[in-house]
């Protein structure tokens, strides 16, 4: 049964978001929208929600339909109420009054600890603040849910929850999901809408299936542009051949067919289209400098302690080469983090146990992003700190994703995923030969994330990395080191440790 009717719907500001999109929503349909950073995800996910009004066609909702939609973040005006109030307030007024009782089954379905329910939001994790967004919009009973990238800032335990929660809802209710996560997709969905400014396209398949059926379409596209554009050429060079004829024979009927010919020229020409071409966020290129030292980095039993002093894990002794791409695995709380950090501050200066190489180029990027400045600026950040001169400085900004307008305004003004990719600019410039990356996948799309795992594989680089994305760490990583009862232990691959993470327990 369709509950929503999506026509010819377009969204224009200032360049077209997407144009002509048709699609249905029924019931029991788990939909992946899917596009890169700044194409219209949330747009369309508010044109849905009745909360923003297209530039074009029109939407039909089946007759008293509500819709949950959960947001990226919480309302500046929510921050100060506490997560349960905050999931109160969401029911009608008569609701809120008897009913309260159904916030606790809510919370308690999204494994919400008690403690967290009556702290203020501003005082929550994006994630937990994530899971209120979600909860406040469960307990009003919609008929189709909308879910804006649900998984930013949730850990494995938390994704893994999530999406045995969405497994869990009843069958027939529908939900469309924008993730750059591509794991988190594959197991949440049945179908895949890639949202493009012309021609967006649908797949009654999850994601990574989808992808390749996207991939033939588009290839299937190319060939019959080329033949099309083939056939008028023929066509004109027989309409060249039978107007020289016409011409020197005087036929009034050859030069008649002549212009048909001609004319069946055009129509073929106007009416073909050539295949997408996706016009990305920006590059991310990297670089690999060498070294000839053999370990880059040598771990003698290091103790990794919390900041109070509380001994985490020992490390025993532990190597990273040439080319070792290391993925960090371990709970949230095990020290993932601590570890990495005393790396980074072994390279810079002494940290005992720890020995870096003389050689070593470090590229560092932490979660946050904290190694940029947002007041700052993104032509200051690369032209004040690198010798590339001014004109080369803007190219290499305008390549990364970040255009001329937003090249001289504050850091702090920029996306998500301007600031990741100009952040990977910065370590490309450093020309290291040695990657200590904190979640380098935060605010990067599906693009994004698959440049950087190629960048990082086709230069040979060596990198020490923690991550959340399964799919990420599954592709880049050749070494892992799991944090195991206060020990770190080399592992042959994440897999037992992820199926352990994702398990609701």
């Amino acid at each position: 049964m369709t509950i929503i009717n999506i026509n010819a719907l377009g969204v224009t500001l200032g360049d077209p978001l997407f144009t002509d999109l048709n699609l249905t929503i029924s019931k029991g349909d788990r939909i992946g929208l899917v596009a890169a950073n700044g194409r219209g995800k949330s747009t369309l996910m508010g044109c849905i929600a009745g909360s923003f009004e297209q530039t074009t066609g029109e939407i039909t909702r089946a007759r008293g339909l509500r819709v949950g939609y959960v947001e990226q973040y919480v309302p500046t005006a929510a921050q100060d109420q506490t997560l349960y109030d905050m999931v109160l307030a969401a029911l009608p007024q008569e609701q809120a009054d008897y009913e309260s009782w159904r916030v606790d089954v809510v919370l308690d379905d999204l494994n919400v600890p008690y403690d967290l329910q009556q702290k203020p939001l501003r005082a929550l994790s994006g994630g937990w603040q994530r899971t209120a967004l979600l909860a406040a919009a469960w307990i009003t009973e919609p008929d189709i849910l909308l879910l804006d990238e649900p998984t930013n800032h949730l850990d494995l335990h938390r994704i893994g929850l999530l999406q045995d929660w969405l497994a869990a809802l009843p069958r027939d209710t529908p939900v469309l999901i924008t993730s750059h996560d591509r794991a988190f997709l594959d197991a949440t969905t049945n179908r895949t809408l890639f949202l493009r400014a012309e021609r967006s396209r649908i797949f009654p398949l999850p994601f990574s299936k989808a992808r390749d059926a996207l991939a033939e379409a588009d290839e299937a596209d190319e060939r019959r542009f080329a033949n099309d554009l083939n056939k008028a050429q023929q066509l004109r060079k027989q309409a060249a051949k039978l107007k020289n004829i016409g011409i020197n024979s005087g036929s009034d009927l050859l030069i008649t067919k002549t212009k048909q010919l001609s004319e069946r020229a055009a129509k073929i020409e106007a009416a073909a289209k050539p295949a997408h071409q996706e016009r990305g966020a920006g590059d991310i290129r990297l670089t690999n400098s060498g070294t000839h030292a053999k370990a880059l980095i040598a771990l003698d039993d290091v103790g990794v302690e919390t900041p109070d002093g509380r001994l985490l894990y020992t490390t025993g002794k532990k190597w990273i080469g040439q080319g070792d791409r290391i993925v960090l695995l371990g709970t949230n709380g095990t020290g993932k983090t601590q570890l990495v950090k005393m790396i980074h501050s072994a390279v810079t200066g002494e940290v005992a146990g720890i020995k870096a190489a003389t050689t070593i180029s470090m590229a560092y990027s932490d979660q946050h992003l904290s190694q940029l400045d947002d007041t700052d600026t993104p032509m200051t950040a690369v032209a004040g700190q690198f010798d590339v001169g001014d004109q080369r400085a803007r190219g290499l900004l305008a390549g990364a994703g970040v255009n001329i307008q937003m090249q001289d305004t504050k850091i702090g003004a920029l996306s998500g995923g301007q600031k990741a990719r100009l952040a990977m600019l910065i370590l490309r410039l450093r020309h290291p030969n040695f990657y200590l990356l904190d979640e380098p996948t935060n605010h990067l799309d599906i693009e994004g994330q698959e440049m950087l795992e190629d960048e990082l594989i086709n230069h040979g680089a060596t990198c020490l990395l923690v991550s959340h994305d399964r799919s990420f760490l599954r592709n880049v990583g050749n070494r892992f080191w799991q944090i195991d009862r206060k020990r770190l232990v080399e592992v042959d691959d994440p897999e037992a440790f992820l199926a352990q993470e994702m398990q609701n327990i």
